[in-house]
């Protein structure tokens, strides 16, 4: 929904997790933006100060609450959505309502969601003259990466994005509850919980598909395990030798039976693993055409000597974060129904002088 002001926009953040903190701190430094509210699943955090909630050491003035209807009643410009498990009621009471959602709950295209789901949310956000926009760093950020990435090519053939990392000192998360650390290898149902699990970079084939002015027809997945070679000590994630601490999962969009773009996600939660796999410990970009264009994305501390275990952590939550936070303008002023980065200029951070990362 475009706004015609040019007063701050006015921005409530939906629950406060790792992610939610992250977006507080950052909307606090911004002066084009402005916390207005803050909704709280929790009641113990209904009617605490957002900075307190945020752990910024010091109040914003804005106060939680877990009432709907108050969220609404203060007219926000957009809602920042982040919670670990989105309900598509409380997304179409809000775009009916006319707020423009971004979120960072699985969601690109919706395909994710089901198609029942995402036609209701597309036309709540018609009937609503707002915008329902998904992003975070994969599936999001880096697929628009891989598209400006191929803007020097004059022909692309294939796209990959690839997502390599050693996840084990986030194997506990409750957002990997979902891919099965430590199941014996071999385990029935465990591939189909994998791509129920991963389903987002379903979303994203489509997304960068459109992103590239590409139709595609199809989209399947498919999952590879790999195991540990010894017990491992995971906090709140037990693995044993022989059960699973490797995963490969690689989605595909088809266009005229074609593999055309590819999100393909490589985790472990340990280098010993059988079989042995290469981790990349980056996000790795190719684009296949004329010419070939390669990149590795790195994400690392700002200061490895300053910043605590805990700040080096939190950066997960940092990158997941931005990308939503980034495109608020863009979003703000994009025609209503579900938005992608196709939809959108391509964006980037803004520098503030004087912010801080503590």
């Amino acid at each position: 929904m475009e706004r015609t002001s040019d007063r701050p926009i006015r921005v409530v953040q939906w629950t406060t997790g790792n992610v939610g903190r992250q977006s507080i701190a950052a909307i606090a430094e911004r002066p084009d933006l402005e916390l207005v509210g803050v909704y709280a699943f929790g009641k113990e955090k209904a009617g605490r100060d957002a900075g307190e909630l945020a752990g910024l050491g010091r109040p914003l003035g804005v106060l939680a609450t877990d009432d709907i209807e108050a969220i609404i009643g203060l007219a926000p410009d957009c809602v920042l959505y982040m919670p670990l498990h989105p309900d598509v009621g409380h997304l179409e009471r809000l775009l009916r309502a006319g707020v423009n959602v971004l979120t960072t709950a699985s969601f690109l295209t919706g395909r994710a969601y089901g198609e029942p789901a995402r036609a209701a949310l597309d036309g709540a956000a018609r009937a609503g003259g707002a915008s329902l926009f998904g992003s975070g760093v994969n599936p999001g950020y880096a697929d628009q990466l891989a598209a400006v990435a191929s803007g020097v090519c004059r022909q692309v053939d294939y796209v990959k994005v690839i997502e390599s990392f050693d996840i084990g000192m986030w194997a506990g998360d409750a957002n990997q509850d979902g891919l099965g650390w430590g199941r014996p290898a071999g385990d029935p149902g465990h591939a189909d919980d994998v791509r129920k699990a991963t389903a987002p970079f379903g979303d994203a084939v489509e997304a960068l598909a459109e992103l590239l002015g590409t139709a595609i027809d199809d989209v399947r997945c498919e999952v590879g395990f790999a195991h540990a070679t010894k017990d491992l000590d995971i906090p709140g994630r037990p693995v044993r030798s022989g059960t699973v601490a490797g995963l490969d999962v690689r989605w595909f969009g088809v266009s005229a039976g074609a593999d055309v773009v590819e999100a393909h996600v490589r985790w472990t939660v340990t280098g010993e693993l059988d079989p042995a796999w290469e981790i990349a410990m980056a996000y790795l970009i190719e684009v296949r055409g004329h010419p070939q264009v390669n990149l590795r994305v790195e994400v690392l501390p700002q200061d490895f000597t300053s910043m605590s275990m805990e700040d080096m952590l939190a950066i997960g939550s940092v990158i997941t974060a931005m990308p939503v936070v980034n495109a608020i303008p863009a979003v703000c002023a994009a025609r209503p129904g579900i938005v992608t980065y196709a939809d959108l200029p391509t964006q980037s951070s803004r520098r503030i002088p004087g912010a801080s990362t503590a």
